[in-house]
């Protein structure tokens, strides 16, 4: 795939990115609780080969910075996740939830409350005038005035685009919110903490359905969390998480009202020989997606990123190594806490390709069918219109290339947590702190 420069955008520190089901709109929230909506504009005519740039379509305040004063606690403003709804009319929705808490080892978990809320972002480009008991400013009219009446006629204005709050969830979740997903039957999502997940209908606010519950009546016992979450997007019956261990939990809403026990569970064993005091940190899962198909899962954890086949429990049916030159590195890694960052990962439209993120604003892609893989990096000075990425090495040690990076040299300051992949066009959106990079593949379909 021979990734072109396309768009950069500066904003506060991106938490979530993603992409609408047609891929014409793009979503990024903030650390500042702000939601930035792009739009795909037009092709040009002139210029059949150059696809639509994504522009600034809508800027607006999700969440706000709140306290609890009965807690003594300050809820963060930060978006964690933003998930599109199927467009159903003119209009768009999306659900965006705040919320950050740390998690003190295992035995801590701060609580505080999360809310979710679903926006409606419409466009209006006509307003109504001649109103017959109004003026033009929307103040009533003298009665003793209106001596005959009008019909009111709608009048061209510049587009406007509005976005109003329709809905909000909350109550439902006192631990860190780490995942929503909506259902495939358009009614119904869930939204997963460190501990429990629920199921929302998208009509009801006050009242949500709790389907998972890990935590145990002693918070001493408790030994993992839920990481991520993501139901089928076939069958709306099925969902998955991940926990902290490293397994997945396929569950089946139609056996019991509460899935604490799982239909299946997906886990590698350990290779005993590699074991050490890092390898339950570096085995939780911080994301989990299933593919476009239905038939598998992608998995990521801190090294690696997986791919299950829904139909085999015991190992991965392919397994990629993201930065594996940082093994000798997991000391220092723990000590400035970078071993705790959660990758995401993302599949193309057909389900060939899968990307993730890595250190030094460098990410990966994963060709399924050639098992080719490629570094690239997301920096001003490859971002520009037009310019062809060039593929990044990291050299561990021995001889380097003219253009290769010393793993000492890698910047962790500089990380890809969140990526985004077009629904069906190769056109991906990398979230690199606080600068969103927009990179399209204008000719090739395969990466090479």
């Amino acid at each position: 795939m021979t990734i072109h420069g396309l768009r950069i955008f500066t904003t506060d520190i991106i938490s979530t990115v993603e992409f609408n089901h047609t891929g014409e709109l793009l979503a990024t929230g903030d650390k500042g609780g702000r939601v930035v909506i792009f739009q795909r504009e037009p092709e040009s005519k002139n210029e059949p080969y150059n696809q639509g740039e994504y522009n600034v379509y809508s800027t607006f305040q999700s969440h706000e910075p709140e306290f609890d004063y009965l807690k003594s606690l300050e809820i963060e403003e930060k978006i964690n996740k933003i998930k599109w709804l199927p467009q159903q009319n003119a209009a768009h929705s999306l659900l965006s939830t705040n919320g950050h808490c740390w998690l003190f080892g295992m035995k801590h978990l701060l609580q505080t409350d999360k809310t979710i809320k679903l926006w409606k972002i419409t466009e209006r480009d006509k307003r109504p005038e001649g109103y017959n008991l109004k003026d033009e400013e929307g103040k009533l009219k003298d009665l003793s005035t209106v001596t005959s009446l009008q019909v009111p006629v709608l009048k061209p204005m510049d587009l406007m685009v509005e976005v109003t709050p329709r809905r909000i969830f909350a109550n439902g979740h006192t631990y860190h919110v780490n995942s929503i997903s909506v259902n495939s039957d358009c009614e119904t999502y869930m939204s997963a903490d460190d501990l429990r997940i629920n199921l929302w209908h998208l009509a009801i606010t006050d009242r949500s359905f709790n389907i998972v519950d890990i935590k145990p009546a002693n918070m001493e016992d408790l030994t993992e969390v839920i990481t991520a979450s993501e139901f089928h997007p076939h069958h709306c019956n099925l969902f998955v998480y991940s926990s902290s261990k490293g397994s997945l939990r396929l569950c089946d809403m139609r056996a019991s009202a509460l899935c604490d026990k799982h239909s299946k569970l997906y886990e590698e064993p350990e290779d005993p020989s590699n074991r050490s005091f890092f390898s339950e940190i570096i085995s939780s899962v911080s994301d989990v997606k299933f593919s476009h198909s239905g038939r598998y899962m992608l998995t990521r954890d801190y090294l690696t990123v997986k791919v299950w086949d829904l139909n085999m429990e015991t190992k991965p049916v392919e397994t990629y190594q993201v930065h594996d030159y940082l093994r000798s590195k997991l000391c220092s890694l723990y000590e400035n806490d970078c071993i705790f960052d959660k990758f995401e990962c993302a599949w193309n439209g057909s389900d060939s390709v899968i990307m993730t993120g890595a250190y030094n604003n460098f990410f990966r892609m994963f060709d399924r069918n050639t098992k080719r893989d490629v570094t690239l990096e997301a920096s001003r000075e490859s971002s520009k219109p037009r310019a062809i990425l060039k593929p990044r090495r990291v050299c561990v040690g021995g001889k380097r290339r003219k253009d290769d990076i010393s793993v000492d040299s890698l910047d962790f300051t500089k990380k890809i947590l969140h990526t985004a992949w077009h629904p069906t066009e190769n056109i991906i959106a990398i979230a690199a702190t606080n600068n969103l990079y927009i990179f399209q593949d204008k000719v090739n379909s395969e990466m090479h």
